[in-house]
């Protein structure tokens, strides 16, 4: 067929008639397949001459009809004559762009349009000037973002863009600006004070989400640990062979708080040669987490070892390293904090940077200097944007090899089925230790310590076409993405990833890949939201006869409510409450007699280690939960809510270190309640047949400025455990049209 194609198309020249037949925006057939058929019948053997003389109006429903074929199988996509948004109604901006920078300013436009007060608070914060514009309370977060350098980073990044990729990121800021002054009444004052919105501060925010807060943040610079943020993911790929359909799958499920920089926003951007639809964080401007007709990705936070702390020896003024003694370059600047009577008040600030990095803590002869990967890395907006261009994996990876996304899983699959896990991110060359020994102080006087180059991609660890079929990630290193084993840790650095323990989410994750041999779309969606708690699978057999044989009455009720549980977190669930009572009275070291092995990955840790200390604290804790709630039984849903708005609504999941697959992570309220306030965010589910076939959900909604009704109008379906369709096709939008924005 691609031969009479290229026959076909040079004859659009010769037949007007055409253009008067066609039209595009009006199907001739409900059945491309048929169509097909009988352009093969008819047309096939009749040469380009032969076509010639056929009659124009003749050929031009044939041509009309190769072209809905074309079209029904997403080929390609006509650009635009106009740039527009269509606006559906749960809020998801469609954007149509007549070119990239049509499509970026729209995008700027339709980010304030949803989020105009957040975005603009947060590119505040970025340039290091909160304080200044809304007081102390910031200024914490202002010296972090100037100590790394993020506003004067910004702006030699911006210049590295190459000029084409310069101007999208200015169209971008154009559509905030535009927005800003169409619509001034709909934004808060006391954010005007951003405005205008320029270009460096797209690319000052980006860091500061991407390198510091993912890769590290203050919290952690000052406990001197690498602990993770309050940051996770599930992602899933499943092949053809896998698949019930014998298409292959893709799941996208981060888990983030559900506010601040976190906020995911979703989107399809629409220009020439990208047809794109999926979600990014507020303010960034181009699709993280995306899929177009021929493939997708999820990202899960990978344990990526991406910063170190270095100590250092000070001497006469400055620092030793290698026996000699080096000075500090010192930056001085003056904060501008502003203070509850609106007045200004100066505050120095020195910034001290070593061969290190710049230097975050001074005190006792000693300093300690922070390294982070990735300064030298200007392209991240425009890989994640070339991402979601490409048409097929040889493509997909030759972008991935850039290595200008510091880290993060990426979890793949495509139309032709081919799925792919890597362990993406800039891993630094090191000359000894393994990951536990990078997760300490390093010594700084040597440079045998300091790191320079980062490991090229063929040295990270991936997976492509697999065995078994399937690929999943929990926020797990990469030796347990799929079973049998594929990646081996031997075979890689032992600083590259942790050899520790599989976590009960990741173990449920697997579990339930490897025992369904056909996943139907269905049945990935209903597992996407399974809230079975591995960790009571894994001990209730023997917690409950330790409660039966060393507890009280009290404790032996309590045993009788973990029996008849069905070890799930849903909403109805009668004894996940109390399980999760007893998880806090209990030492997590002291569980388990049979600690996790690496040998057997997904049934280890098992064992109570002590039954009587187990049964002493489920004593506790059924006291605790009879008081607060006036029953041992009560219901998970009445206890853990979901809320926003005027809304308040039963919850089911919760914390994944209990091996809930469904995330939800809870804060107290009143009332001996508790709230949601991250987990489980966006949700895609993807089969890669023709069409695409994908559900999705924001759990939170797609806005967060006042009055918006796309608050509050997806939470009842999380609630429900409910996925929505996802509206792709120009027809479907329309079909769901609530606005309309023409450019």
């Amino acid at each position: 067929m691609v031969d009479l194609c290229s026959n076909i198309i040079p004859l659009f020249c010769h037949f007007p008639e055409f253009f008067k037949v066609t039209k595009l925006n009006a199907p001739l057939s409900p059945n491309p397949q048929l169509i097909m058929l009988n352009i093969r019948m008819y047309l096939w053997p009749i040469d380009l001459q032969t076509l010639k003389r056929k009659s124009s109006r003749f050929l031009a429903f044939i041509l009309s009809a190769i072209l809905v074929v074309v079209l029904a199988n997403n080929s390609f996509a006509a650009a635009p004559i106009t740039t527009e948004i269509l606006w559906d109604t749960y809020g998801i901006p469609h954007i149509y762009g007549k070119d990239p920078q049509g499509a970026f300013q729209s995008f700027g436009w339709a980010q304030m349009q949803s989020h105009a007060n957040l975005l603009l608070r947060l590119y505040g914060q970025a340039r290091g000037k909160a304080a200044e514009y809304w007081g102390e309370e910031y200024l914490e977060s202002d010296k972090w973002v100037l100590t790394m350098g993020v506003p004067n980073r910004a702006n030699s990044w911006y210049q590295a863009q190459n000029p084409d990729f310069r101007s999208y990121i200015d169209a971008f800021a154009t559509g905030i600006n535009t927005y800003a002054k169409a619509h001034p009444d709909l934004i808060d004052d006391e954010v005007k004070i951003v405005l205008p919105v320029k270009p460096e501060d797209v690319l000052a925010h980006l860091q500061r989400v991407l390198y510091f807060t993912f890769i590290v943040n203050p919290g952690q610079v000052a406990d001197a640990t690498q602990s993770q943020p309050k940051a996770g993911s599930n992602g899933w790929a499943i092949a053809p062979k896998h698949s019930a359909s014998g298409k292959a799958m893709l799941l996208a499920n981060p888990h983030l708080l559900w506010s601040d920089l976190f906020t995911w926003y979703e989107a399809q951007v629409t220009a020439p040669r990208i047809n794109a639809y999926g979600a990014t964080l507020v303010g960034i401007p181009v699709l993280a987490i995306a899929f177009n007709d021929h493939l997708g990705w999820t990202h899960t936070v990978n344990t990526h070892d991406g910063w170190d702390i270095y100590q250092l020896k000070l001497a006469d003024g400055g620092y030793v390293l290698d026996g000699k003694v080096l000075p500090f370059t010192t930056e001085k600047l003056l904060l501008n904090v502003k203070q509850k009577n609106g007045s200004l008040v100066e505050q120095p600030l020195v910034i001290k940077s070593s061969v290190h990095g710049a230097v975050v803590q001074e005190k006792n002869g000693v300093a300690v200097a922070l390294r982070v990967v990735g300064a030298d890395r200007p392209g991240v907006l425009q890989q994640w944007w070339d991402m979601a261009r490409s048409q097929n994996f040889s493509q997909f990876q030759k972008v991935l090899q850039r290595l200008q996304l510091p880290m993060f899983t990426v979890m793949y699959a495509d139309r032709e089925g081919h799925i792919m896990h890597l362990f993406n991110g800039l891993v630094p060359i090191r000359q000894q230790g393994d990951f536990q020994y990078w997760q300490s102080l390093i010594p700084g006087d040597t440079s045998k310590t300091l790191w320079t180059k980062m490991h090229p991609y063929q040295d990270l660890p991936r997976v492509i076409d697999p065995p078994s079929g399937w690929l999943q990630n929990a926020n797990d290193p990469p030796w347990t993405t799929t079973f049998p084993s594929v990646i081996k840790a031997d075979d890689y650095p032992a600083y590259m990833a942790p050899r520790g323990e599989m976590s009960f989410r990741s173990q449920s994750s697997a579990r339930m890949l490897a025992e369904d041999a056909k996943i139907s779309f269905a049945e990935m969606i209903q597992y996407k939201h399974s809230t079975k708690m591995e960790l009571a699978e894994r001990i209730l057999d023997d917690l409950i006869p330790a409660a039966q044989k060393y507890g009280d009455e009290l404790t032996r009720r309590a045993a009788d409510i973990l029996a008849a549980w069905d070890r799930n977190a849903d909403a109805d669930s009668r004894g996940a409450v109390l399980f999760a009572f007893w998880c806090q009275e209990i030492d997590d070291s002291q569980i388990f007699s049979i600690p996790w092995n690496e040998n057997s990955p997904r049934t280890t840790p098992d064992g109570l280690k002590d039954p009587a200390s187990a049964a002493k604290a489920l004593q506790i804790a059924a006291a605790k939960v009879e008081k607060a709630y006036g029953k041992l039984d009560v219901p998970w849903g009445e206890v853990f809510r979901v809320r926003s708005g005027n809304l308040d609504l039963l919850a089911n999941g919760g914390e994944g270190d209990k091996g809930i697959f469904r995330v939800l992570n809870f804060a107290p309220s009143s009332n001996e309640r508790f709230q949601a306030v991250a987990g489980d965010s966006y949700v895609a589910a993807i089969e890669f047949s023709q069409p695409v076939r994908a559900m999705a959900l924001l759990s939170y909604g797609n806005a967060s400025q006042p009055g918006s009704p796309h608050i509050t109008d997806q939470l009842p379906l999380f609630s429900r455990k409910q996925l929505r369709p996802v509206w792709r096709t120009r027809p479907e939008i329309l079909a769901h049209l609530e606005e309309r924005k023409t450019f």
